[in-house]
């Protein structure tokens, strides 16, 4: 599946929110485990003022570390992948060199030719570089750390499913990541899902303007809390 099920209105309504009101959201259906579902906090947002990105993963693997063998050059057949998938995109590359980040695989360059492809934003386990040229062109990136050469990166296969900080993701996910981190959608909730982020919002906003009262009481605040939460898991 892919992001081309959702509209246009849908996909907008998703990146007005912050990927801790889509987590908190996804708990509202009760789909998975509280603790899956989003990758690890050393994986980072590297451009955090440039807002949310919503999108379905086209995916890779690269090593960067130097070998005397040669291998093919898959870089052609990888960008008629990207390009044949269903936009909004983003690409999430593994990175297979231990350690991770020897080099990268996303620059000026590549995220030049991504955005013309459709993708909004690069997800990896490795380390992105040139960041003001990427932030310039408004493409986001996620990944370790910068770093500053792209050594001897290459692509090993695409179109498979990828894990990025011990986290599997399957071509055509689909993503929602920001400054906070990357929240991977179930596709099957993802229609109802800024319905339910607006549902979430409309019930802290109580509890929310509660602490700001001149007659607060704990007391209370707990009791407003507990059927807040309950009506939550309803």
């Amino acid at each position: 599946m892919s992001a081309n099920i959702l509209t246009t209105e849908q996909l907008e309504a998703l990146r007005r929110y912050s990927t801790p009101t889509i987590s908190n959201a996804i708990e509202i259906f009760d789909i998975r485990r509280r603790h899956l579902g989003f990758l690890p906090h050393r994986i980072r947002c590297l451009l955090p003022d440039l807002g949310p990105i919503v999108g379905s993963a086209v995916t890779s693997r690269t090593r960067a570390a130097f070998s005397p063998e040669t291998s093919p050059d898959l870089t052609g057949d990888y960008l008629r992948y990207v390009a044949a998938q269903p936009g909004p995109k983003i690409a999430v590359g593994q990175d297979l060199d231990d350690p991770p980040g020897l080099g990268a695989q996303f620059g000026e360059v590549n995220a030049t030719i991504h955005k013309k492809l459709g993708c909004v934003g690069h997800i990896t386990d490795g380390c992105p570089r040139d960041l003001d040229e990427v932030h310039a062109l408004g493409f986001q990136l996620f990944g370790l750390n910068p770093c500053v050469s792209h050594a001897y990166v290459r692509l090993v296969d695409f179109g498979k499913p990828v894990k990025i900080a011990g986290v599997e993701v399957l071509p055509g996910e689909l993503i929602h990541a920001d400054k906070h981190g990357v929240c991977i959608i179930p596709w099957e909730i993802a229609p109802k899902l800024a319905e339910a982020c607006a549902e979430v919002e409309r019930m802290e906003k109580p509890l929310l303007e509660y602490c700001e009262a001149e007659d607060f009481d704990l007391e209370e605040y707990l009791r407003r809390r507990t059927a807040m939460r309950a009506t939550i898991r309803e």
